[in-house]
């Protein structure tokens, strides 16, 4: 579960509901600047949005984020970008409520699939691990993934990382010579129980086991190798789990994984002998045996904080985002390695489901592998990060298809965000281009029949749904359901919409001061709930959040978390933007995507790999 530090102060009132927190100040860069996506510009954008934090708090509160490390076998797909953006959103969520995050995500580049791999291409194992690895940093910066560590397990600092780890394991007898006789599926890098497999007719006829799970072939293999005490940690795994029951998010995949372990769980073997597998980290004191790749993999949480020595702050506040199909390695060999090691255990560990493409699983064979660079192309970074993050459900497979993406993002994005915005700010309703009065006799704090204002019922429903937005934000962040924030949030831009057709500020007469009043009032109500919306998309659609405030004239001072007072003149306090001139206008919000322009019927790659911790 989340670390959580008590809340200063947050108080629920009136329809025009106050929202205070005692949190940070976020330095933003220039649109422009994180438009070009440099790596250079998100090492300063991390730094600013640390170094502005005010001392609240929460200022100095750790929080810990990451991705699983990817495996390099093949280049990056639309998959691995939707595991980054959802770590991308819950450390910038973070950044923007005070904390002091940090956020990790990197490459795995040892096993036999490696090798065999780079074998096939004809390179050099590092050099094609290298290669792979900086087209993933590529495609990442491209897509405004704010990382502050990037982890290859290549690295000198990881290679002593693990050495130790295997050490402190194997001096506490956690880890003995045995031999192990089974399955193991080398493409997922998995030794597998016989009711994990299953028989399988191959393409020429004949009969091979698979994996149950995968559908990979798997061979026979016995070996004499190193083996993990997995089964002394199961009593204390279950433990664990049915004493924290949010560990594990969504519940669907913790029920999973207390089913497992309702079996008996076996000895785990944790080497491989090098006449097999050269490519990997050998065991300290026998170089014939190299370290298994999932627990030489999985250490890498623990290399980006500096263990052995400095790790403690950030290891009490590690939150892992994975892929359904690495479950089992981050919830049950992951937990009982740490138990083993002596060191505490994830606070959360955040699952999400896979992307099928038109309906069918993503595929090297069917050739329906999305390649991002092709999709950010097409439909721009902020409308493939909100495609992604408005369409991913954590608890079941999601579907991707371009008219899907242009459909969401023209609805949601260029029509009712972009024409809300456009709207409210247009010169014709808005000569002076300043942030409008608000008229407290126009829209009284409640709507009563003792009070003769000019807001109807519809309005302060309006008005309320907007002020429990930022609490009900927070909570489906927190929860991985970003899907469900940015419906809450897509359900007031409607509303809001709503409230600005409902009243058609554009009839009203300017040379009647009454009605002059009310206009300004209808605009200042609708610029503070699109105020509201550009801070809490900031961590989903960071440049069209940025375009939001930077239009209405909102300093970047004025755009975290702290910053969610809504309607403060409604409660009879001072808004500070009030008569303050908006900024330049740039532009339509989000243009508008045309099929016309969206060439082919879905981008494509040619190959395809997962996630391997």
């Amino acid at each position: 579960m989340f670390s959580r530090a008590p809340r200063s102060c947050l108080v629920m009132r009136s329809p025009c509901c106050i929202l205070t927190r005692t949190k940070t100040i976020v330095l933003r860069l220039s649109r422009h600047a994180l438009h070009r996506r440099l790596p250079h510009v998100y090492s300063i954008h991390c730094q600013a949005l640390r170094c502005f934090c005010t001392d609240h708090s929460q200022s100095s509160k750790p929080y810990y984020i990451t991705t699983p490390i990817f495996y390099v076998n093949a280049s990056p797909h639309i998959g691995h970008v939707y595991s980054a953006v959802t770590a991308d959103c819950l450390h910038r969520f973070k950044l923007l409520q005070g904390y002091n995050s940090r956020f990790a995500t990197g490459t795995d580049e040892h096993g036999l699939k490696i090798q065999q791999a780079a074998s096939n291409a004809g390179k050099d194992p590092l050099n094609f691990c290298t290669e792979v690895s900086e087209s993933f940093k590529h495609v990442f910066q491209r897509c405004g993934i704010l990382y502050t560590d990037y982890i290859r397990t290549t690295e000198k600092r990881h290679r002593q990382a693990v050495e130790h780890f295997w050490t402190v394991l194997h001096s506490k007898g956690f880890i003995y010579k045995g031999t192990y006789e089974g399955w193991y599926s080398t493409p997922d890098e998995s030794f597998l129980t016989p009711t994990q497999v299953t028989d399988r007719t191959d393409s020429d006829g004949r009969q091979i086991k698979v994996s149950t799970e995968s559908g990979h072939k798997v061979e026979w293999m016995k070996e004499d190798n190193y083996m993990f005490r997995l089964s002394d940690f199961r009593t204390e795994l279950l433990h664990w789990l049915r004493l924290n029951p949010n560990i594990i998010q969504p519940a669907k995949f913790h029920h999973l994984v207390l089913q497992w372990l309702e079996d008996d769980i076996p000895d785990l073997s944790v080497s491989r002998q090098k006449s097999r597998l050269q490519w990997g980290i050998s065991v300290p004191g026998d170089p014939e045996q190299i370290i298994y790749v999932w627990l030489d993999a999985l250490v890498n949480y623990l290399t980006v904080v500096g263990y052995p020595q400095n790790h403690s702050q950030w290891w009490t506040a590690v939150h892992h985002v994975v892929g359904k199909d690495i479950l089992k390695f981050h919830a049950i060999y992951w937990p009982a390695f740490l138990l083993a090691a002596g060191l505490p255990l994830p606070q959360t560990i955040f699952v999400h489901s896979h992307w099928t493409v038109e309906g069918k699983k993503m595929s090297k064979s069917l050739g329906n592998v999305i390649n991002p660079l092709d999709a950010m192309e097409k439909f721009t970074v902020d409308g493939l990060r909100y495609f992604l993050l408005r369409q991913g459900v954590p608890d079941s497979d999601c579907d991707y298809y371009d008219d899907k993406v242009i459909k969401m993002c023209n609805s949601e994005l260029a029509d009712a965000l972009g024409g809300l915005l456009n709207r409210c700010t247009a010169p014709s309703l808005n000569p002076t281009q300043v942030y409008p009065q608000f008229c407290n006799s126009c829209f009284p704090k409640e709507a009563s029949e003792g009070l003769r204002g000019k807001a109807v019922s519809e309005d302060y429903r309006m008005v309320e749904a907007v002020s429990a937005l930022p609490v009900l934000v927070e909570q489906h962040f927190e929860n991985l359901h970003i899907y469900k924030a940015l419906e809450a949030i897509s359900a007031c831009v409607r509303m809001t919409n709503a409230f600005v057709q409902r009243h058609a500020p554009w009839k009203l007469d300017r040379n009647n001061p009454g009605d002059q009043q009310w206009l300004d009032t209808i605009l200042h109500v609708s610029l503070e709930c699109l105020r509201m919306y550009g801070i809490l998309l900031q961590p989903v659609v960071p440049d069209l959040a940025d375009r939001i405030l930077s239009r209405l004239g909102v300093m970047p001072e004025e755009r975290s978390w702290d910053s969610l007072n809504f309607l403060m003149k409604c409660e009879g306090r001072d808004c500070g933007l009030e008569g303050r001139a908006l900024g330049p206008d740039l532009g339509v919000l989000f243009n508008r995507l045309e099929r016309s322009q969206v060439k082919g019927r879905t981008p494509k790659m040619a190959t395809q790999h997962k996630s391997k911790s």
